[in-house]
């Protein structure tokens, strides 16, 4: 199951695992939609890949042990480890090709 991490890793914006902001990659690397529509360019720095809306788990147990009261979000918060040059020179290159073409 998604960990449903709590930061953005770009811009450490806080993404509760209701936020409608949250964006994921396949690899479950989580940004905001600010940071993946204006600087990643809809590219992962960390993978090349593109991102999703991040589905947001049920507060409420509607199934026997089943929702975030059972499965709660991740309260670590992750940090990107490359640098703005870095990111902008990734996405530039990549940002022309569709996610699924990459």
């Amino acid at each position: 199951m998604l960990e449903l991490r709590p930061n953005c890793e770009h811009c450490d914006k806080g993404l509760p695992a209701n936020s409608k902001e949250a964006r994921i990659c396949s690899y479950e690397c989580t940004f905001c939609s600010s940071c993946v529509e204006n600087i990643l360019l809809n590219v992962c720095p960390n993978c090349g890949g593109g991102f999703e809306n991040r589905p947001i788990r049920p507060a409420k147990s509607y199934r026997e042990n089943v929702g975030l009261e059972f499965q709660p979000a991740s309260g670590k918060r992750v940090r990107g480890k490359h640098s703005a040059a870095d990111i902008d020179d990734f996405s530039d290159r990549l940002a022309h090709l569709a996610p699924e073409q990459r």
